[in-house]
């Protein structure tokens, strides 16, 4: 099987250069992956490529980068899935949202930094106990889907905050978050939670599901990160903007069966802040010239009674609800 390359190039000496594709041809078995078809290139054609592999098993993570579009790991991806999927060349670039140092090796340093920042260890109470803590089954079986994660980064490098915000904690270290926030050992939950409701943090996730279709272990950090903003909401860490406009998102459709967009900053800022309501104003204007301001006539849907039982009925769950 001929495996057509495109590779994205980095050299360090030459930064003017600002990266540029390189195109190799190898002859690799129909079972081939990405990974050893790079190493074919690597140890036969072309010694200068740079990139980084190690266990080749997709255990340790270290071989994410961007194949064909998305983060993936090279050992994992065989050639002929992508050939499946309608690509006659396989496109290789380093991991998103790291700088590259060459080739398709990245600095991991922001990562890591990212991870270091929601303290991903156990913070117990009092004094050490005197035997060991046998924790429940059931308590550490619903964390196992968190420690699936191989640290690899193929989540922060397709995440779409971190295109536009650096500061962002990122999904990989949310997950991290949650793996203590959810540890029956842990006891500084109500600490953590604020910390992490801070701007930067979970409430600036957008929702957009990219981690959960890159991350090869199926940890699902998106989903975990609304666990972590649940879990805040019920206690009662709410005065931040994130819950604010969860709540006021909710309270709204509860109130005409749709979403009233043009009361929804008003109450995410809160009715009395001033401040907060001028700072939208920029945006008021650009939607207002654009003829794309919502309009302060907001008027209930046919049948409303409906949906108001429907948030009767979640009210009355144990939980009460998530949102």
């Amino acid at each position: 099987m001929q495996v057509r390359l495109k590779v994205k190039r980095f050299d360090p000496e030459r930064p003017e250069e600002k990266g540029r594709f390189q195109e190799y041809s190898v002859d690799m078995p129909e079972h081939a992956t990405v990974l050893e078809s790079l190493l074919e290139v690597r140890d036969y054609e072309d010694g200068t490529l740079a990139l980084r592999c190690s266990c080749r098993s997709s255990i340790c993570g270290s071989c994410a980068m961007r194949i064909n579009g998305r983060a993936r790991l090279a050992c994992k991806t065989q050639v002929r899935s992508l050939t499946a999927e309608g690509a006659d060349e396989v496109v290789v670039e380093p991991p998103g949202n790291m700088p590259v140092i060459k080739d398709l090796v990245v600095d991991m340093a922001p990562f890591w930094d990212q991870v270091r920042a929601v303290k991903p260890w156990l913070q117990p109470s009092g004094p050490p106990p005197e035997r060991e803590y046998l924790v429940p089954n059931e308590a550490m079986t619903a964390l196992t889907e968190v420690m699936n994660c191989i640290m690899c980064g193929a989540c922060v490098s397709d995440c779409t905050v971190l295109e536009v915000d650096p500061t962002f904690l990122g999904p990989a270290a949310l997950a991290k978050a949650w793996r203590f926030v959810g540890d029956p050992r842990d006891s500084d939950d109500l600490a953590r939670l604020r910390e992490y409701s801070e701007p930067s943090g979970m409430w600036d996730c957008t929702r957009c599901n990219m981690c959960v279709q890159v991350c090869p272990k199926d940890v699902k950090p998106m989903d975990l990160i609304l666990k972590l903003r649940a879990k805040a909401t019920h206690a009662g860490v709410t005065g931040n903007y994130g819950a604010r406009h969860t709540e006021a998102f909710v309270e709204l459709v509860e109130h005409s069966g749709r979403l009233d967009e043009f009361r929804l900053p008003i109450l995410t800022h809160g009715k009395l802040n001033v401040l907060g309501q001028l700072s939208d104003l920029p945006v008021a204007l650009r939607m207002i010239r654009s003829g794309k301001l919502p309009s302060p006539f907001h008027k209930r849907i046919g049948g409303i009674k409906h949906i108001k039982r429907i948030f009767r009925r979640f009210a009355k769950q144990p939980s009460g609800g998530s949102h």
